[in-house]
């Protein structure tokens, strides 16, 4: 019986252990809300914006595109200014990433 108990604690505690599944600078336990610098460049003004969202539930199932190139040719981007990131994380069950991106 111990034995088992012992097996369901250590395969929970795999199981859940990668639970924070959203990239961030900063991670909370319980609910993380954090904005952080992506990344700027010399390139002129940031009149345009566009923005990327990726999700991820229970680090088992994660859906979006965040990436920078696709972002920038949606919103009609050709000169990257700078880009911001901001992450969500709800108990590590619920975490999004958003993908900001300035330029002309």
């Amino acid at each position: 019986m111990r034995k088992a108990i012992a097996a369901l604690f250590a395969g929970s505690t795999l199981m859940l252990g990668g639970c924070l599944a959203v990239a961030t600078p900063a991670a909370g336990l319980i609910y993380t809300d954090v904005q952080w610098p992506g990344g700027a460049t010399s390139n002129g003004d940031s009149n345009k914006t566009g923005k990327g969202e990726c999700t991820s539930i229970l680090a088992m199932v994660a859906t979006g595109d965040c990436s920078i190139e696709t972002i920038a040719k949606t919103a009609g981007i050709t000169k990257i200014h700078h880009i911001d990131n901001h992450t969500t994380s709800i108990l590590g069950v619920y975490g999004k990433l958003v993908v900001t991106v300035y330029g002309e």
